[in-house]
């Protein structure tokens, strides 16, 4: 059975700061954000309106000729943008002092790629509610989640991301934008529409379950393939966590509830189908994962009532990982 090796009282009370750090600065950047782009005074025949700009081009809408309201809304909101920049600024030292002591003390590191775009997927309010973490970068969240290291590859070279919202989406490229946000050469490979990639090479991979395909935008990108064994990923109760990259910098993470992945990562393991390379890493994962749910996390039971709630798909593999454990690692009351 592997071991998970706590956290020290050092570490643990880090990563309490960490996420007290981050939830105060990111609260700042999600409502700044959430302002439009610019609001602009603009005369036109000799008469002065009030814009509403988009974006860095200039692209906007009037709002109307300039009057004492309107007035008032350009200067409270030039106020505010001006109060949420400076928040902003004044809150990223103890943040960076934060991820830095993280990397210090040696806790599970997620790559730098990925921290930008899950910044901004919490920017936008994306995660959970549209978007969760589904590949084995998610390792990292369930080692903070156990309160302690566990001995796996935590990290690969890609990202995946499944597509989990539950009602249609009234943005059309959410997905899409979120990804030219972080970085505008992300393009869709065209072999793969499933897949967009960076002019580094990097990889992001969107999933979805069959029950949640039609809620993407009809134009959004990439274009997922549904999976029907990613509706298992939907069930439980998801992770969430904050967590260090390698660069020095805090991202969050939501990923699904540790049982059920520990769970898909096993029958992924036993599919012809599955790439032969990634079968072993799969099932050593699922092994590790399950073995760190059952010591290290008591709020995710492996009782009768969640071996009840199985598919006949994972069945085999929750007894298989049963099977695994020696008698001595099993509770006797």
């Amino acid at each position: 059975m592997i071991q998970v090796r706590p956290f020290t009282d050092e570490q643990s009370r880090l990563l309490i700061n960490l996420r007290q750090r981050y939830e105060v600065w990111m609260g700042a950047e999600q409502e700044l954000a959430a302002m439009p782009y610019d609001l602009r005074r603009k005369t036109v025949t000799g008469s002065v309106y009030l814009y509403e700009i988009r974006d860095r081009s200039g692209n906007g809408k009037s709002l109307g000729k300039l009057d004492a309201t309107w007035e008032a809304r350009f200067d409270e909101y030039h106020a505010r943008k001006d109060a949420l920049k400076a928040q902003i600024k004044g809150l990223r030292p103890a943040l960076a002092e934060s991820a830095a002591l993280y990397r210090a003390l040696r806790l599970p590191m997620l790559s730098s790629e990925a921290g930008p775009i899950l910044r901004e997927c919490d920017r936008r309010h994306l995660l959970g509610s549209h978007l969760m973490v589904v590949g084995t970068n998610a390792i990292t969240a369930y080692m903070i989640e156990a309160n302690g290291s566990i001995a796996l590859p935590d990290e690969t070279e890609d990202f995946d991301l499944a597509w989990v919202a539950e009602t249609p989406d009234d943005a059309e490229r959410r997905v899409w934008d979120m990804l030219k946000a972080v970085d505008p050469t992300f393009t869709i490979n065209s072999e793969r529409d499933f897949q967009a990639r960076n002019a580094k090479a990097y990889e992001v991979e969107l999933l979805v379950a069959p029950s949640r395909v039609n809620t993407l935008g009809a134009k959004d990108q990439p274009r997922p393939v549904p999976l029907p064994e990613q509706e298992w990923l939907l069930f439980g109760r998801p992770i969430d966590q904050v967590i260090g990259c390698r660069d020095g910098s805090p991202a969050r993470i939501v990923a699904p509830d540790p049982r059920w992945f520990a769970l898909h990562k096993l029958w992924m393991s036993q599919q012809a189908k599955r790439n032969p390379l990634k079968r072993p890493k799969d099932h050593k994962q699922g092994i590790a994962l399950l073995d760190a749910v059952a010591t290290a996390m008591p709020h995710y039971p492996l009782d009768d009532a969640f071996e009840a709630s199985l598919p006949n798909e994972l069945r085999p593999c929750l007894a298989q990982w049963q099977k695994h454990r020696r008698p001595s690692d099993q509770t006797d009351w």
